[in-house]
């Protein structure tokens, strides 16, 4: 009879993950927006977490003490990192160390939206655009 609990805790905690996602997953614009519209779904010390979309560019730059993890939700765009160049597109996974020079330009119609998770806590300050 123990066993009872123990499942009916692991399909109420799984319903709840699985109505996060969805709402994560079904974020769309609330304004109007020129390029770039970042909503801020989580953050702790430990970690942020972002539903951004880009309609145009987003400028090289990078994070002095940041790693950023993203997953491209919709769209498609051409990636720098560093010296190198990818194609990303709705399911990509990409890793952006610290000190990674990156950079992004859509090259679809509909806007670039993912979901990029920062760690340690983003709070905008170690973000450095180069040239």
């Amino acid at each position: 009879m123990k066993v009872i609990p123990i499942i009916c805790c692991f399909i109420i905690s799984a319903g709840l993950f699985a109505q996060t996602k969805n709402t994560i997953l079904d974020f769309e614009p609330d304004q109007d927006y020129d390029n770039i519209l970042v909503k801020k779904v989580y953050s702790d010390t430990h970690t942020s977490t972002f539903v951004i979309w880009i309609k145009k560019n987003v400028k090289p730059h990078k994070h002095i003490k940041h790693t950023e993890q993203v997953f491209v939700l919709q769209g498609k765009a051409s990636v720098q990192l560093n010296d190198k160049e990818i194609i990303v597109q709705k399911g990509d996974w990409v890793t952006i160390p610290e000190q990674t020079v990156h950079a992004v330009k859509v090259l679809s119609k509909i806007p670039l939206k993912v979901i990029s998770v920062q760690t340690p806590e983003f709070e905008g300050k170690d973000r450095v655009f180069v040239e």
